[in-house]
């Protein structure tokens, strides 16, 4: 539950930090966030083969 309510909060200021910056550092704060949560889903993705393979 307050794992929760912190994610929340931090959405929040999130939320209004974005709302108060520029259309270009939003769009470019997005591509750096889409391109990390790629690479992270690349390596989990590669990481999992790789385990059950040898298994």
């Amino acid at each position: 539950m307050l794992f929760l309510v912190a994610a929340l909060l931090l959405f929040g200021v999130v939320m209004g930090t974005i709302a108060h910056a520029s259309f270009a550092f939003t769009l470019v704060a997005a591509a750096v966030i889409a391109a990390w949560l790629g690479i992270f889903a690349l390596r989990e993705r590669h990481g999992r083969r790789r385990q059950t393979s040898t298994h």
